[in-house]
């Protein structure tokens, strides 16, 4: 069965970095678009990163310059480097397909103190 587990949070100081990691199993990873979502307390969820099968990758605007995503299809694994984090960015990280229709993980919490 399809099961994303989300790691890699924490609490940070603003301007401090994390790097967040994705295990997938239970799929044809390396034939999967992905991507990285956020939802913060009282928000809906948004997709902040995205990255394509031919690692072409694409950025929500609050978060370019600032995260990278990346894949690694041997180990069916999506991260996404955070640097420069903001109180803005606190939320709880999930990944899924661009489209979000795979089964949604548990997530990760980011909290980003001032």
């Amino acid at each position: 069965q399809v099961q994303l587990v989300e790691s890699g949070g924490g609490l940070v100081q603003a301007g401090e970095s994390l790097r967040l990691t994705c295990a997938a199993s239970g799929f044809f990873f390396r034939f999967a678009n992905m991507g990285w979502y956020r939802q913060a307390p009282g928000k809906q969820r948004e997709l902040v990163a995205a990255i394509t099968v031919a690692n072409t990758t694409n950025y929500a605007d609050s978060v370019k310059g600032r995260f990278t995503i990346s894949r690694d299809n041997a180990k069916s694994t999506v991260y996404l480097q955070m640097h420069s984090l903001k109180p803005e960015d606190t939320a709880v990280y999930y990944c899924n397909s661009p489209r979000g229709d795979l089964i949604w993980g548990r997530g990760t919490q980011v909290t980003v103190s001032s």
